[in-house]
């Protein structure tokens, strides 16, 4: 198998990396690497409505992500990100469970500013954790909304500053379906369209 499939394989039970022995990672890797050099839209920045949207974290090597895991009494649900291309924004939510009735999610936004073809700077500046009962937190969708209204939402919501959370990430592989990026702290994404 090559392509997507040989890909989607490779990261199926790997529980978006957080169980992925190093043999499993350096295969995830090479096939990603082998999807890449497929890319059916090398210059992905070009594409805002294949890039706009809802997309579902499949796997990642992030630490900071798969850390997210480690928070006692959480189990690391459904990481999305959700791209807004044209008003350069971009919203990261984690969901996570465990205790029931504690349901909780990790919230991050940021500003996407296009560097190139396939490259985009990201400057975070806003931080959201709590309850997803108190949040009112029903999708990514809807929760985006309400962060785009104006709400603010107790007990924790914070402004970020983007002079000292910035980063970059280029845009490798993009299809209707299939996103793959890598970031400047070596980490790889591999999301799927909601």
């Amino acid at each position: 198998m090559i392509g997507k499939e040989s890909l989607l394989e490779a990261i199926a039970g790997t529980n978006r990396g957080l169980v992925a022995s190093s043999t499993e990672k350096q295969e995830i890797l090479a096939r990603v690497a082998q999807l890449e050099g497929r890319n059916p839209n090398p210059r992905p920045l070009e594409m805002p409505e294949l890039l706009d949207g809802d997309w579902r974290l499949l796997y990642t090597t992030s630490a900071e992500l798969l850390g997210i895991d480690r928070v006692p009494l959480f189990n690391l649900g459904p990481i999305y990100q959700c791209i807004r291309f044209n008003d350069g924004a971009v919203y990261n939510i984690a969901e996570l469970s465990g205790i029931p009735y504690l349901e909780s999610l990790v919230s991050v936004s940021a500003r996407l500013t296009p560097v190139g073809d396939r490259r985009v700077d990201v400057r975070f500046n806003r931080g959201i954790w709590g309850l997803q009962r108190v949040l009112g937190y029903q999708s990514p969708t809807q929760f985006i909304a309400k962060i785009e209204s104006g709400a603010s939402f107790p007990p924790v919501d914070f402004a970020i500053n983007p002079e000292n959370q910035n980063g970059w990430l280029d845009i490798t592989y993009l299809d209707r379906e299939l996103r793959i990026g890598r970031g400047n702290k070596d980490s790889v994404f591999v999301l799927s369209r909601v």
